[in-house]
C-alpha cells in the first residue's frame, strides 16, 4: 500500500477524490501504471484538485524555496524525541524536504518562531563554576559574597574567632565600666561640666580626670583591637584556603607584625585627626584673635566639614593597609601605598561595602545591647530617658554591669564581621587587579582551576 497518510503529499486529492477519467502517464484511469514515476520531493499540485506535472526535475536537483537555507546548508538538527518524529530541514509527511518559505526552520533560533528545539547556543550554561576551597569562591566577589564570607569564617572557625573577639570585648567593656563607675561618676558628680555655677578650677579638674581615665581605656582598647585585627586577618586568610587554624598558630604567625601594625593604626589615627584639626584651625584662630564671631563660627564650621571630608577620603584610601601589612609582610609606608593602589578606581565601592558592613554591625549590636540596657535601667531604678537625655553619667552599678554584658556580647559578634570584610575586600581587589585567585588556587591545591562568571557587585 502506497496511499497511506504518511506518504501522501499535502494538498493532493485522495484516491477516492480523483476526477473520473484521470490517468497517469502510463497507466489506466484512476491508478498509476507500473511505469509511473515515484513522487518527487518538493513536487506540488498545480492547484486544488490538479494533476502532477508531466515534467519533473531530475532527482537530487530540487532546491529549497527562496529565502530559506537548503538542506545541504542547514546545520544538522539535534536528535528528535523519538522514532519517526519530524526533523527540522528533513523529510516530513508528504515528501517535502525543505523548510517553509519566509524564515528558518523551527528550533533554529528564528525570531518569534516556536520550535521543538532551542536556538543554537540556548543550552550552553557558561563557564564552569569557580573553585571554592574555603569560605569564598576564587574569583572576583560580589557584595553579598564578601559579607557571607565574613560570616562563614566566624561560623566555621567559631571557637577561635569568638574566643579572640570575646577576649577583646572583655578588656574593652571592663575598662569602660570601671571608667564610668569610678572616674566619670565621681568627677561629674562633684562638678557638672554644663553647670553655670562651676568655677574654672572645678571644670579643669573634672576635665583632667575624665581625659586621664578616657586615655587609659583608649590605650587598652586600641591595643586589644590591634591584636584582634592581626589574629583575625590571619584566620580569615587561612579560611579562604579552607585550612584550619588555632589561636596559637594565628598568634605565632601574626606576632612579628604586631609592632608595625600598631604603628600603622596609630599613624592613620593621627593623620585623620590632624586633617580635621587643620581644617578647624583657621576658624579657631579667628575666634581667639577677637575677630567677627559670626565669621569665625562660619569659617570653623566650613573648616571642620572640609577636614571631615578629606579625612574620610584618606580613611578609605588606606583602608586596606592593615591586611596588606599583615599578609604581604610589608612596612608601614609600603602597606599604605599598596592600599592606595588597590583602592584606586574602586574608592566608592570600598566605601559602600564598608558602610554596609558597619550598618549591619551596628544593627546587630543595637539589637543585643538595647534590651540589656533596658533591663539594667529597670533593675537599678534609674530613669532610662533621663540617662539618654542628660548623659551626665550618674548611673548605678547594676545598670553599668548589665549594659556592659550586652555590649560585650554585641562586640563579640560584630568585631569578626568588620575585620573579615576588610580582609576579604583586600583579597577581592587583588583578585580583580593581580589575578590572586590563581595563586590562591595553587596554594589550596586545586586541580584544573578555571575562573567562573563574575557576579554583579
Amino acid at each position: 500500500m502506497t496511499d497511506t497518510p504518511g506518504w501522501a503529499s499535502p494538498g493532493s486529492p485522495s484516491p477516492e477524490g480523483r476526477e473520473p477519467g484521470a490517468s497517469g502517464p502510463a497507466g489506466s484511469a484512476g491508478r498509476p501504471g507500473p511505469a509511473e514515476p515515484a513522487q518527487q520531493p518538493g513536487a506540488g499540485p498545480q492547484g486544488p484538485g490538479g494533476k502532477w506535472s508531466e515534467e519533473q526535475p531530475p532527482p537530487g536537483q530540487w532546491s529549497a524555496p527562496t529565502g530559506a537555507p537548503s538542506p545541504e546548508q542547514a546545520p544538522p538538527p539535534p536528535p528528535g524525541p523519538g522514532w519517526g518524529a519530524p526533523q527540522p530541514g528533513g523529510p516530513v509527511p508528504g515528501g517535502y524536504g525543505g523548510p517553509p518559505a519566509g524564515g528558518p526552520p523551527p528550533g533554529y533560533g528564528g525570531p518569534g518562531v516556536p520550535g521543538p528545539y532551542p536556538a543554537w547556543g540556548g543550552g550552553w550554561g557558561g563557564p564552569p563554576p569557580a573553585a571554592k576551597p574555603g569560605v569564598i569562591p576564587l574569583r572576583p566577589l560580589g557584595v553579598g559574597e564578601i559579607l557571607d564570607g565574613a560570616v562563614s569564617t566566624m561560623r566555621t572557625y567559631w571557637r577561635t574567632v569568638l574566643g579572640i573577639a570575646l577576649a577583646v570585648a572583655v578588656l574593652t567593656e571592663t575598662g569602660l565600666v570601671l571608667l564610668q563607675g569610678f572616674v566619670l561618676d565621681d568627677a561629674l558628680g562633684t562638678t557638672s561640666l554644663d553647670s553655670r555655677n562651676a568655677t574654672p578650677d572645678e571644670v579643669f579638674r573634672a576635665l583632667r580626670t575624665t581625659m586621664i581615665g578616657t586615655g587609659l581605656v583608649t590605650v587598652v582598647s586600641v591595643a586589644a583591637i590591634i591584636v584582634a585585627t592581626a589574629l583575625l586577618t590571619t584566620i580569615t586568610s587561612r579560611a579562604v584556603l579552607g585550612r584550619p587554624v588555632t589561636t596559637g598558630e594565628a598568634w605565632r604567625e601574626a606576632r612579628p607584625q604586631l609592632p608595625r601594625l600598631a604603628g600603622l593604626l596609630i599613624l592613620l589615627g593621627l593623620i585623620v585627626a590632624g586633617v580635621v584639626v587643620a581644617g578647624a584651625l583657621p576658624g579657631l584662630l579667628v575666634l581667639l584673635t577677637g575677630g567677627s564671631e559670626a565669621g569665625g563660627a562660619a569659617l570653623l564650621a566650613l573648616g571642620v566639614l572640609a577636614g571631615v571630608v578629606v579625612a574620610g577620603w584618606l580613611a578609605i584610601r588606606y583602608n586596606l593597609a592593615a591586611p596588606a601589612l599583615m599578609l604581604e609582610r610589608q612596612s608601614i609606608t609600603k602597606a599604605m601605598s599598596r592600599s592606595a593602589r588597590l583602592v584606586r578606581g574602586s574608592w566608592w565601592r570600598v566605601l559602600g561595602i564598608q558602610l554596609l558592613a558597619g550598618l549591619i554591625a551596628n544593627i546587630v549590636s543595637s539589637i543585643v545591647t538595647i534590651p540589656f540596657a533596658a533591663v539594667g535601667a529597670a533593675v537599678s531604678g534609674d530613669d532610662m530617658g533621663n540617662i539618654l537625655a542628660t548623659g551626665n553619667g550618674h548611673v548605678g552599678w547594676a545598670f553599668l554591669i548589665i549594659r556592659g554584658i550586652g555590649s560585650l556580647i554585641g562586640t563579640t559578634l560584630t568585631l569578626p564581621i568588620s575585620a573579615g570584610v576588610t580582609v576579604l575586600l583586600y583579597i577581592d581587589q587583588r583578585i580583580r587587579r593581580e589575578a590572586l585567585d590563581l595563586e590562591l588556587a595553587r596554594a589550596a591545591g586545586v586541580q584544573g582551576y578555571g575562573a567562573g562568571p563574575v557576579p554583579g557587585s
